[in-house]
């Protein structure tokens, strides 16, 4: 059970997501009240959707969060489980796939989490990379079926280690003996995704207020470097505002926000390469405004694991 004091940190950081929240609702309202009453307006009916897929996705993990650690991990399960699946519908698979796709879903995600649970650091910081690595294509094997064995083999280890190893780095935080900080490492989710979805919405903010110069029009034309260096300067103040809610003084929040804000945007890109070598414009359509679920996660998938061994070679003893 979370100390007073925890809790009092708790609900200050969701009470301030939720301001931020009716702020953005409320501008979005007056936009569209403003400029498009009674029609279509691409641009301020995207960013209304937006806040109202936000407003959905905090209120999930505000649940998981008061559930505590199995919570968060049966949580984070889920949305390892669908992103596998949103990444493995655009890949090329075969009938003599099956078994190792089956051993893949049914298998290695619920051994991975299974892994966090129990807090067996050694074996799910190596499972996926090392032993689903080489059993995989093993099983593969028993389909008979060489036609494009290594692409097939690779995207299925890929997508495990995307959707599963990666993604599931954010509950293993809650594994982490940080010294002096107790019940409180809840709160180290809560900055991560913060600080990553706040540099993402802040990029998009200012890359339409000011944007100008493509920083990779092939891979994702709406990236620009105005809107990069805004929302990564942007999400960085912010992460040092937030040190409260962590074991960091203000510069080291700051200097792990920026770590965060600039592997989350390279997480995009690469995903974005990977969805434009696909020829599609977004991974699917499970989040209103935002795509499917990788689309979302796309900059938490690279940021995580960064930021989980930052901590765990930082501050544990």
């Amino acid at each position: 059970m979370a100390d007073a004091s925890t809790q009092d940190t708790t609900l200050a950081l969701f009470g301030g997501v939720a301001g931020v929240l009716i702020l953005a609702s409320a501008i979005g309202a007056l936009l569209k009240w403003r400029f498009a009453p009674d029609r279509p307006h691409s641009v301020i009916d995207n960013l209304n959707a937006r806040v109202k897929a936000w407003w959905v996705m905090v209120a999930v993990i505000g649940l998981a969060f008061v559930f505590g650690k199995a919570g968060v991990i049966v949580l984070f399960y889920l949305i390892s489980f669908y992103a596998l699946r949103e990444f493995l519908s655009l890949a090329y698979t075969r009938r003599g796939d099956h078994v190792a796709l089956a051993a893949a879903f049914y298998l290695v995600l619920p051994l991975q989490y299974f892994l966090v649970w129990i807090e067996w650091y050694g074996l799910y910081s190596i499972f996926i990379p090392v032993y689903a690595f080489l059993v995989l294509p093993i099983l593969a094997t028993f389909g008979g079926d060489t036609k494009r064995f290594l692409e097939r083999t690779t995207k299925l280890q890929w997508g495990l280690m995307v959707c599963v190893f990666c993604i599931s780095h954010v509950p293993a935080l809650l594994t982490l003996n940080i010294p002096g900080y107790g019940d409180r490492r809840l709160l180290l989710i809560g900055f991560l995704v913060i600080v990553v979805q706040g540099s993402d919405v802040l990029q998009y903010v200012w890359g339409k207020l000011c944007g100008r110069r493509k920083v990779a029009p092939e891979l994702s034309p709406s990236k620009t470097w105005e809107g990069l260096i805004g929302g990564v300067a942007s999400a960085t103040a912010l992460g040092a505002s937030l040190y409260w809610a962590t074991p960091f003084n203000p510069w080291q929040a700051a200097l792990i926000a920026l770590a965060l804000c600039l592997m989350g945007f390279f997480g995009g890109l690469v995903m974005s390469a990977i969805k434009r070598d696909r020829g599609v414009k977004d991974w699917g359509h499970m989040i209103e405004g935002h795509g499917g679920m990788l689309d979302r996660l796309d900059s938490v998938i690279f940021a995580a694991p960064i930021y989980f061994h930052a901590l765990r070679y930082w501050w544990e003893p």
